[in-house]
């Protein structure tokens, strides 16, 4: 018997786009996006008949997600009767009191795991699922599964943090070892949590990313893992499925003498159909930088964000000795920060603007 699947994870429906709503109408657009791609993966799995999708968490986001988003997802599903459909709830939509997962009436041919650990059964295949009962999961009991039909195909989905450990605020996601993990001796492990894809050709621990990027912290190609499944062979490829791609750009100011300069310089870069650009800069300034307004001003839709990461070409500690209007000037805002009244930040563009004006 040959296995075939679909391995999702973390499309997170209704998220608010934070990050990208500064940017006019982008988080909207984003939201409709999120519909094209899941529904180009359904059109997909009928094409290919494919037997059964693997989504691994994080199909929604619990505080924002509508009705009609859920009812819209449920339709799809409903139009692939011969496909199985898997749920392990993440910590973005985990299986509580009152969510859709509890209170929604799903297609038959979806299951949704509503506790620690469940099996669903068929003749070749054994599904083992897990759920977040709550928004964090501070321990895993995976390592102590048992494969009950060692003779039969074994798949673990689940949504955790593979080598993982307590974030900066002291929560954890469901961690587990990759070696436990490979101790389970199933033939597939579909996760999900990651946004980044692990896939490497017939890998059995798989991450397939989110289904598309949110933004510049998800650089790349994101999609979905298609594969075939034996007891004794593995077959999985990646497929794209969003056409939008997240890119940072490195741009030199070293032999850019103005912000108009710049400005012209930015509206000749070439920049590729569907990707998104944030563009770095980098090198010795000889002006102030005002991100905020250089984005404002160049004359591109494809570029959402500019981060500034250049080196002042100013000698500070020299002009302050100076024996000026330049070195008495800087000694007074060094003061003021020295006395908490300037950041360091502050005190660069100050020192910045008040050089470039004299």
């Amino acid at each position: 018997m040959v296995l075939k699947f679909v391995h999702i994870a973390d499309m997170h429906f209704d998220s608010p786009f934070t990050g990208l709503n500064s940017n006019g109408d982008l988080g909207n657009v984003r939201r409709l996006e999120q519909r094209k791609i899941f529904k180009k993966m359904m059109d997909y799995i009928k094409k290919n008949q494919i037997e059964y999708v693997l989504i691994a968490g994080d199909l929604y986001e619990h505080p924002y997600v509508r009705k009609s988003t859920i009812e819209y997802i449920n339709q799809l599903f409903q139009q692939m009767k011969d496909t199985m459909i898997f749920i392990s709830p993440g910590n973005h939509d985990p299986f509580v009191k009152g969510s859709y997962y509890d209170t929604f009436e799903w297609s038959e041919n979806v299951k949704i795991c509503k506790s620690e650990l469940e099996v669903f059964q068929t003749p070749e295949v054994d599904i083992y699922m897990t759920a977040f009962t709550d928004f964090y999961k501070e321990n895993s009991n995976l390592e102590q599964v048992k494969v009950k039909a060692p003779e039969k195909i074994n798949i673990l989905l689940t949504h955790c943090d593979l080598n993982g450990s307590k974030d900066k605020d002291g929560f954890s996601y469901h961690p587990i070892l990759e070696s436990k993990l490979e101790a389970l001796k199933f033939d597939y492990i579909a996760m999900g949590h990651i946004h980044r894809t692990n896939f490497m050709p017939d890998k059995k621990i798989v991450y397939p990313g989110s289904m598309m990027s949110f933004g510049f912290d998800e650089l790349g190609k994101h999609g979905m893992i298609v594969g075939e499944l034996t007891k004794y062979e593995l077959k999985t490829e990646f497929v794209q499925l969003d056409d939008r791609i997240f890119e940072k750009y490195e741009f030199s100011v070293d032999d850019i003498l103005s912000k108009e300069e710049l400005i012209e310089k930015l509206n000749d870069i070439f920049l590729e159909e569907n990707k998104m650009y944030e563009i770095v800069l980098v090198g010795n300034r000889k002006f102030a930088i005002d991100t905020r307004e250089i984005l404002r001003l160049v004359n591109s839709e494809a570029i959402l964000k500019i981060k500034d990461k250049t080196q002042a070409s100013y000698d500070i500690e020299k002009i302050a000795k100076e024996n000026n209007l330049r070195g008495i000037f800087v000694r007074e805002v060094i003061k003021k920060f020295e006395e908490g009244i300037y950041s360091e930040e502050q005190v660069k563009r100050t020192i910045e603007l008040g050089l470039e004006v004299m």
